[in-house]
């Protein structure tokens, strides 16, 4: 019976894993091209780059929930993996490298990126934003790499 609930246990983690990079992908490689060139869908400039950037943060801040839902589901199913002696440095490495990042990011660069976009239109076109934006992209990009090495690993190991 043990071995039945761990394996519907596996296929929600992988599940949730999926959505997750899925949701995240799409946010970086679909959402953001298409709100920060909105003049192309829309024929004019109606919206300056602060306003898209607004528009932009909101869905990251939505993206967020789906991020810590993940981490907390990370630290559950590999915590209880590690606890029943199913360990794997790759895996272990990888959910701390997601937990961080995906804590970084959440917890870090959202709440500065919000922070200085309160404060008006020429913060956000200051050199520390540029950085503070760049650091979390490379956060999210992190947390995606350590979401497929999980789940390829996850996958590798229950198909043995």
């Amino acid at each position: 019976m043990e071995q039945k609930t761990n394996k519907y246990f596996t296929i929600l983690y992988l599940l949730i894993l999926g959505v997750v990079l899925g949701a995240t992908i799409y946010a970086g490689a679909v959402v953001a091209p298409v709100t920060f060139h909105s003049e192309q869908w829309l024929a004019d400039e109606i919206l300056s780059r602060f306003q898209e950037g607004l528009i932009m943060t909101e869905n990251f801040i939505r993206l967020g929930y789906f991020i810590l839902f993940a981490m907390i589901a990370i630290f559950i199913y590999e915590g209880y993996q590690y606890k029943r002696f199913n360990r794997d440095l790759i895996k272990t490495l990888s959910a701390l490298g997601a937990i961080m990042s995906g804590a970084l990011f959440k917890y870090f660069y959202m709440d500065s990126i919000i922070q200085m976009q309160m404060q008006g239109e020429s913060v956000v076109e200051s050199k520390i934003f540029e950085n503070m934006h760049k650091g979390s992209e490379i956060a999210l990009t992190l947390f995606m790499i350590f979401l497929i090495i999980l789940f390829v690993r996850t996958l590798q190991k229950e198909l043995k």
